[in-house]
């Protein structure tokens, strides 16, 4: 045997008015206070209440001298409603605060060791000047490992150079750097004007380890060129690499980014844009991610007039 199919009201199209009424009469204990708190008629609010006691087929209120009081199923309402009816007249009000603090909470963001020393420092001061409340963490990961955080949503974006963009991430470029060769003072190829491959390739190159781009330009270029090299010594770090090559240790190819006023006294640099492409660094994200108000924020400020290619010994351009 099939139940009774269950009456149907029509203030069930809008159920938290008579929610809010009931609430209203237990806080009040009076019909016209409560009419007049919403601002609605009297008979509206009675007639919700007569609705509400049929639905639950309970009486929700009794009457206590001049004031109604609820019955324990009325208190039992009460109880129960009243954190609903609060939650929704307050949404908008709540709404707006959590979107306001979203401009706090956390940030993460990865890049490799050069980006984060060559890079980064001037977007992470602006940054943290115009979001200080924002918990804000650089994961050093050479670009294989920062894809990998990204698809694990352990960090919000990545900020580095890509050769080959995977289908599921998206790489916008906004800075490009010119190759440089440098070598010691006093190297046979530091006053040449012009240096082509074959003059390289007597010499013992310093690369980045192979997983790095830098190593497989180098490679592709030369073996493209079918013209042959060496390298002397793999090592990470390009402030390493510098070092070495002022030792006297091996020649290396480097992105201008990392060359600055320090190195002049230390190192000549000569320019391979005939040979290498410029080195575009930017942002990386998940396609379909959403991006958090912090990370818009910090995406916002890598821009190319934020970091001042004057800096650096040799030309190294940015654009978008």
């Amino acid at each position: 045997m099939t139940a009774p199919p269950s009456p149907r009201f029509s203030y069930k199209s809008d159920r938290l008015k008579p929610l809010r009424a009931f609430c209203q009469v237990v806080r009040l204990g009076s019909v016209s206070r409560a009419a007049e708190a919403l601002f609605v008629s009297q008979p509206a609010i009675s007639l919700q209440l007569q609705a509400l006691e049929r639905e639950y087929g309970a009486h929700l209120f009794e009457r206590s001298g001049r004031r109604l009081s609820p019955t324990r199923e009325g208190q039992l309402l009460f109880e129960m409603a009243q954190p609903l009816v609060e939650g929704v007249d307050g949404l908008a009000a709540s709404f707006k605060d959590k979107v306001s603090g979203l401009d706090a909470g956390e940030l993460n963001v990865a890049a490799n060791s050069s980006t984060i020393l060559y890079l980064l420092p001037r977007i992470v001061d602006a940054f943290r000047r115009a979001h200080p409340d924002v918990r804000l963490t650089l994961h050093n990961a050479i670009s294989a490992d920062g894809t990998d955080l990204l698809r694990e949503d352990a960090v919000d974006l990545a900020v580095g150079s890509m050769l080959d963009v995977p289908a599921d991430l998206s790489y916008e470029p906004v800075y490009r750097f010119e190759p440089m060769l440098i070598t010691p003072h006093d190297h046979p190829l530091a006053s040449k004007s012009r240096v082509t491959l074959e003059d390289i390739s007597p010499y013992g190159l310093i690369l980045p380890p192979r997983r790095q781009i830098t190593y497989r330009l180098v490679d592709l270029t030369f073996q493209q060129a079918r013209v042959p090299y060496t390298v002397a010594l793999e090592v990470g770090g390009w402030e390493v690499i510098k070092q070495y090559v002022a030792m006297g240790m091996g020649l290396s190819i480097v992105s201008s980014i990392c060359l600055g006023d320090a190195d002049r006294g230390r190192l000549a640099a000569r320019s391979l844009s005939a040979y290498f492409p410029s080195r575009s660094y930017g942002v990386v994200v998940r396609k379909g991610k959403y991006l958090s108000p912090q990370a818009r924020a910090f995406i916002a400020l890598i821009r190319p007039d934020l970091f001042h290619p004057r800096d650096h010994d040799q030309p190294g351009h940015s654009e978008r």
